[in-house]
């Protein structure tokens, strides 16, 4: 299974739905750093279940707990490893449909590739195993706010056919922050959050879900971050979006939007702004030629409904034969509440990694 990411930084993730436990390893964290549980445990709060009305009922605490690769609350340059044991799993919830295939899940996949599955929570393809996700995130958060200015927010800007309208002006990033946590959907806009929590929990009690779009703002990112050809920084922030269980397209600056303008619409014209090079508009994303180019990176990524409904559905068995499946069990009626730290979290791993690998790309840096 591909479970590792990384070329410097490297993280490992591990663990299922239903498991013992689920966590991380990363290896080469740079010695010397504090580092403890509480640096960590914020991001998991964010993103355990059981938060409010709109999300899972599954009751976790998700404590993290470091095992290894730290002394005196510092780390030593070994492994650090962490692990987050669960608690509230109910495994009986799922044996009467194990030798279903729930339509859109990876029931069937799994089975085809590996000729047998855990049935039990979906197993390593639960959005659950973005535990270790978070927690690496973490650190690479920690790591990027100790060496650089980058800061991280995303937020939910869409949920089905509501959305941000254009006209709301977005507050500065730390202000942004404080927005999103002040409701359970995280959306800065109090009067957007509202309609879209109205929404989630009218759904909710359809038996049915929905999805979204969460948008993620990079501030103060260093300029030559990135390299050309396939580790173009844009190719490598999709691919860790895409990582992200429900994620179903990614946009970064512009995206499609991009197709309908003409070229002297669309280019970012450069300014001397005092002795420092920007952009005049920012339709890039922060990112050209596979490389930052010191804006904002922006991007956008959607995420389908959740494909777990407590209304019935036909589909098929193992055998073949057509049935008709009504899941029990606790699920989110739309993921991205949730999803926003995961966002984060996937982000500054790509972030981390870059900016540690751009200390080789010459030799002013070494």
């Amino acid at each position: 299974m591909g479970s590792s990411t990384g070329k410097i930084f490297k993280v490992t993730n591990f663990g299922e739905s239903h498991g013992v436990a689920l966590g991380c390893v990363i290896e080469n964290c740079p010695a010397g750093m504090e580092l403890t549980e509480a640096d960590i445990q914020p991001d998991l709060d964010r993103r355990k279940p059981g938060q409010s009305k709109i999300t899972t009922q599954r009751k976790e605490e998700d404590q993290v707990k470091i095992v290894s690769g730290t002394f005196e609350n510092k780390t030593i340059g070994s492994p650090i490893t962490m692990l987050v044991y669960n608690g509230d799993q109910r495994g009986k919830d799922y044996t009467y449909f194990k030798d279903i295939y729930r339509p859109s899940h990876a029931d069937y996949t799994y089975q085809q590739k590996y000729g047998f599955r855990s049935y039990v929570g979906g197993g390593r393809s639960s959005a659950r195993a973005t535990i270790g996700t978070v927690a690496a995130g973490s650190v690479a958060k920690k790591i990027l706010s100790l060496k650089t200015s980058m800061k991280f927010a995303a937020y939910v800007s869409q949920v089905q056919n509501i959305k941000i309208s254009e006209s709301y002006q977005l507050p500065e990033i730390e202000k942004l922050q404080q927005a999103c946590e002040k409701n359970m959907i995280r959306c800065p806009d109090q009067e957007t959050a509202q309609r879209m929590i109205e929404l989630i929990d009218q759904t909710s009690k359809e038996g049915d879900s929905v999805g979204g779009i969460i948008t993620l703002v990079i501030e103060n990112v260093p300029a030559g971050l990135g390299n050309p050809v396939y580790d173009r920084l844009d190719a490598l922030l999709a691919y860790a979006m895409m990582a992200i269980p429900a994620v179903k397209g990614v946009e970064i600056g512009s995206g499609f939007s991009s197709a309908q303008f003409k070229g002297s619409e669309h280019n970012d014209i450069f300014f001397n702004d005092k002795g420092a090079i920007h952009t005049r508009t920012n339709r890039s994303g922060g990112i050209q030629g596979g490389i930052s180019n010191g804006e904002s990176i922006e991007m956008k990524i959607a995420f389908k409904p959740t494909a777990t409904l407590s209304m019935e559905q036909p589909t098929v068995n193992e055998k073949g034969e057509e049935v008709m499946l009504k899941v029990r069990g606790r699920h989110d009626p739309c993921v991205l509440p949730r999803a926003v730290p995961i966002v984060e979290a996937a982000a500054a791993l790509v972030m981390v990694d870059e900016y540690l690998l751009n200390k080789l790309a010459d030799i002013r840096n070494i």
